[in-house]
């Protein structure tokens, strides 16, 4: 097993966004942490090694084309994107599966996210297939309650799929089996995928709030997000196939009728607003299936205005460069 609970990005030695790496979690000083958990729990062998994993190193290449520097007036967030602060954004590298223990990432990830909390960052998490929020959320433990925001096409719900209870068609099952979770906001939700009607019906019977993707095209995503609480923290995991294939086509499930990326960063922006954003993830882009790098564009996009409205609600006590 490393020694290391990361290891630092493949494609080069610098994080997203230009940023320095480090790995030393039990030295972090950081506000905001980028890592990357390119493993899940696999329902079948020829799943261990999938391209999902490739993934979270893809997202960080091409945040080197979307941001030309961090002093860059970006037009998403209304200025540069750490707004001219001494902010301390750190990518601290990858949690790899060990080929000796397959099963032992999962409390590697844990424990590294509860590193990152302990040094009191924010953790922005690149997936790997949608098991990986299992372990994040669970390292949230005693700091809730937090209301959780799903970006989907499914409701993830599944109690297990070959005996794995905490593979990806389980993590918002999992979740709802946490103290500290609170309400959940299940959106974009369409077509069919993992869900029988006992897993719709076990989420309903938790007061899930399913709001399918038509629900948000006809009404609008201000209306949705008027159903959400103000106040109180808010964590958000979204699946690549939650917004539409013509903005994230690289996916295994693709589905027409997703939400657009003016929605889910509105809903972002409008989160932050609302309470305190804990954490978001970013899971299941397959890059092999990308077109023009254009999904792992839409992830970095969006983590770029996590980051630039979290900064500009002033979650992180600096002074002005």
């Amino acid at each position: 097993m490393p020694q290391s609970l990361t290891v630092p990005p493949s494609h080069g030695p610098q994080g997203f966004l230009r940023s320095p790496v480090s790995t030393d979690l039990e030295h972090l000083d950081a506000h905001i942490a980028i890592i990357g958990l390119p493993y899940g729990n696999a329902y079948a062998p020829h799943a261990i090694s999938n391209d999902q994993i490739h993934a979270p190193d893809a997202v960080r290449a091409v945040s080197d084309t979307i941001s030309k520097g961090k002093d860059q007036y970006d037009f998403d967030v209304g200025g540069p994107i750490l707004d001219n602060r001494p902010i301390k954004l750190v990518d601290v590298g990858n949690v790899l599966a060990d080929p000796a223990d397959l099963g032992s990432h999962t409390p590697r990830a844990e424990q590294a996210i509860r590193k990152i909390l302990a040094a009191g960052a924010m953790p922005i998490t690149l997936g790997g297939d949608h098991g990986i929020p299992i372990p994040i959320l669970a390292a949230f433990e005693g700091r809730g309650p937090i209301t959780l925001i799903q970006i989907d096409a499914h409701i993830d719900w599944r109690n297990e799929v070959n005996g794995v209870r905490n593979g990806l068609s389980s993590p918002i099952r999992r979740a709802s089996e946490m103290a500290h979770i609170g309400e959940i906001f299940q959106i974009g939700i369409r077509a069919q995928g993992s869900a029988r009607t006992e897993e719709v019906d076990a989420a309903r019977a938790y007061g899930a709030h399913i709001i399918p993707a038509f629900e948000v095209h006809d009404a609008g995503i201000d209306a949705i997000i008027d159903r959400i609480p103000d106040g109180g923290q808010f964590y958000i995991t979204i699946d690549a196939d939650g917004l539409d294939p013509t903005v994230m086509p690289a996916v295994e499930t693709p589905a027409p009728g997703g939400l657009t990326f003016h929605q889910v960063r509105r809903l972002i922006h409008a989160l932050v607003r609302k309470g305190k954003v804990v954490g978001m993830d970013i899971v299941e882009i397959t890059p092999a299936k990308d077109v023009n790098h254009i999904s792992c564009i839409t992830a970095a996009r969006l983590m770029v205005n996590l980051i630039g409205a979290a900064v500009r609600a002033d979650y992180f006590v600096t002074a002005r460069s």
